[in-house]
């Protein structure tokens, strides 16, 4: 017997990034686990939704250009904070060793293993959120989270955000091949 909850979103655990924008001539970084992505072949897409309220999204719709920074369990601390502080009264760009690929106002953070430039694509305007859509331009990987090449999540240490708990997680090991485990019942059919 399932239990009713009404429209609860329950879309979680998500991603957690720290986006980055250019506002009021310096670097600025919002936690932020509201991230997806929408075109999965190039050109790629991703959105970030954020609250109105953030500092960060008037520097993405002024420049048109913003980063996705994932950072790995041991920056659990530095975007906790990131989320719980305001650049209008604090300079966060100071927790991080700040770098640029090749949009001028993505600031990009070293510390985070996977970062992203994105160029605004479009903005959807939603009752208390903004959803920017954005083209990923550039990736920077850091070597060490690299196995043949790709990206691995178990080197990458992502950090997962659930809203019902209010906490970070982390993610296990893998339980399974895409596209192939399921195979098993075709072969039943």
């Amino acid at each position: 017997m399932k239990k009713t909850l009404g429209g609860v979103n329950l879309m979680y655990p998500m991603p957690t990034v720290l986006a980055g924008a250019m506002v009021d001539g310096k670097p600025n970084f919002n936690t932020i686990a509201h991230v997806g992505i929408l075109n999965a072949a190039p050109p790629h897409h991703i959105s970030l939704s954020m609250a109105r309220m953030h500092y960060t999204n008037r520097g993405i719709r002024e420049h048109g250009q913003f980063s996705v920074n994932i950072p790995s369990q041991d920056l659990v601390v530095e975007t906790d904070y990131c989320g719980i502080v305001s650049g209008k009264r604090t300079d966060k760009s100071k927790l991080f060793d700040v770098f640029f690929g090749t949009l001028p106002h993505a600031p990009l953070i070293s510390q985070c293993p996977i970062c992203m430039e994105c160029r605004l694509d479009q903005t959807v305007e939603l009752p208390t959120h903004e959803v920017f859509v954005g083209v990923v331009v550039e990736t920077h990987c850091d070597e060490t989270v690299l196995t043949g090449g790709k990206v691995d999540l178990a080197k990458v240490r992502p950090l997962l955000f659930d809203m019902s708990t209010r906490k970070y997680w982390s993610i296990g090991s893998a339980v399974g091949d895409a596209w192939k485990v399921g195979k098993a019942l075709k072969s039943r059919s």
